[in-house]
């Protein structure tokens, strides 16, 4: 049994219109929300809050999220880390991430504090730009996805791709998932 956590400050999730605890990086999350919406060009819809990551290490279930995921034209575009400190500390998870959400990799992964953030190409790992500029419009998404093959991840790296994911999430700290688990 989880013990009942300390009151936290609460937000109104820009997208969701839910409360969530101001803890870690949320603000920064916050931002990037209203960053893709009023900046971008997306629209709230496009957006997945806490996309939902499942999948199975031996006989282990492993129950995770992923900050932000985009879509456009009903397939998901990027994925979005937004965490409190360095972006090149996160760049591995937020590749796994996007390899482990969907049958396929997700093209781009983002790695954001609000202020700063990296574009990867997700197949290749490689950084492509860096700032907040670098993040694509939707249009830009819209217009990239019309050259791009979405290609599973290799089934032979599948599995050290899921033990890196969860190695990097157990060190995260998920008060918010725990929260969740308490509710009735």
């Amino acid at each position: 049994m989880l013990d009942k956590p300390k009151p936290y400050d609460m937000l109104t999730d820009y997208v969701t219109g839910n409360e969530v605890p101001n803890i870690g990086a949320e603000e920064n999350r916050q931002r990037v929300e209203r960053f893709l919406v009023d900046t971008k060009g997306y629209s709230k819809n496009d957006i997945e809050v806490d996309a939902d990551l499942k999948f199975t290490i031996g006989e282990e279930e492993l129950y995770s999220n992923v900050d932000l995921a985009v879509r456009v034209q009903g397939k998901r575009f990027m994925v979005l880390k937004c965490v409190p400190g360095s972006l090149v500390s996160r760049q591995r998870e937020t590749l796994a991430a996007a390899r482990l959400l969907d049958v396929y990799q997700i093209p781009f992964s983002v790695v954001t504090d609000g202020k700063d953030a990296e574009l990867l190409d997700t197949v290749t790992g490689e950084v492509l730009e860096e700032g907040m500029d670098a993040i694509p419009s939707r249009e830009e998404a819209i217009e990239r996805m019309k050259g791009i093959k979405l290609q599973p991840f290799p089934q032979e790296r599948l599995e050290r791709e899921k033990i890196i994911f969860r190695s990097y999430d157990e060190m995260n700290i998920n008060v918010q998932r725990k929260l969740k688990r308490m509710e009735p």
